[in-house]
């Protein structure tokens, strides 16, 4: 697995936009931060709400660092390769495949019948 750190160089981030759950509640309100149910607070009235989640925001990112990471998965083999050709030099694979092919037409013929079948009964009424 591959991980590339991609660095912002330029340290003119200084705005963030979040999306902000402001709940009514009994006792007063709360305020989350949509996707972070760990920056939650809550205060008696929704200016107050606000204004203490944005301290708490604030103290949170203070001494953090924002970075993008891109990680490129493993690329593995599909299961199924390791099968592909195994019988190509079996002398009996023609005859399998041709057996493959006769079943396929018989139940081809079956529910080409059975169709006819459904037709008619159409047809009857």
């Amino acid at each position: 697995m591959t991980t590339n750190l991609v660095k912002n160089t330029t340290d003119s981030l200084s705005t963030f936009n979040y999306s902000v759950l402001v709940e009514q509640k009994e006792d007063g309100y709360q305020a989350t931060v949509w996707g972070q149910p760990d920056l939650v607070v809550f205060a008696p009235t929704r200016e107050e709400a606000l204004k203490n989640l944005n301290e708490l925001v604030n103290t949170r990112l203070q001494n953090v660092e924002i970075v993008t990471v891109v990680i490129e998965a493993p690329k593995s083999e599909h299961p199924w390769m390791k099968f592909a050709g195994m019988f190509k030099d079996d002398p009996m694979f023609d005859e399998v495949l041709a057996h493959i092919e006769e079943y396929r037409r018989e139940l081809d013929a079956e529910t080409e019948e059975y169709y006819r079948q459904i037709d008619a009964k159409e047809e009857a009424k």
